[in-house]
């Protein structure tokens, strides 16, 4: 059987640690993408593979290891793609995150504020994609909000 797999943006300390770390206790394999790869993304690795999670890391700008599984990716590189490869991952993302504050609501106010701002982030970035998708000159959004 497959296991899912998430990527975690931010994952080699604080709150991205976290959410790799509970992901990881609920069966998922990891990428974690993180700026540097430095002796905080090797103690999280160390973590998760403690707990026997799989886990690979990547800094931005290089491409995950695929030996984790298969990424949602067309592996197609045209910037139009890839701009709506992530409109996409931005719409699955805000689903996640408005079913964690669900999930959350009334029993944590830390993780209720930590959804929230990631719904926010979310959804400026979804925005500003959506903004590069657009032809000059054209204020409609190129595709309406989900999640």
């Amino acid at each position: 059987m497959n296991k899912p797999v998430a990527v975690v943006t931010g994952g080699r300390q604080g709150i991205g640690r976290g959410i790799a770390q509970a992901l990881a206790a609920k069966g998922y394999e990891l990428v974690l993408v993180d700026v540097v790869r430095d002796a905080a993304a090797r103690e999280t690795l160390a973590a998760l593979e403690a707990q026997g999670a799989k886990a690979a890391f990547t800094t931005l700008g290089a491409y995950p290891s695929l030996a984790i599984g298969k990424l949602p990716d067309s592996h197609n590189f045209d910037v139009g793609t890839i701009l709506r490869e992530s409109l996409q991952a931005e719409a699955a993302a805000l689903k996640l995150y408005r079913k964690l504050l669900e999930l959350v609501k009334h029993r944590s106010v830390a993780l209720e504020e930590c959804a929230r701002q990631m719904i926010q982030q979310e959804e400026l970035h979804a925005g500003e994609v959506d903004k590069m998708l657009r032809k000059p000159g054209h204020t409609a959004a190129f595709a309406q909000p989900q999640g």
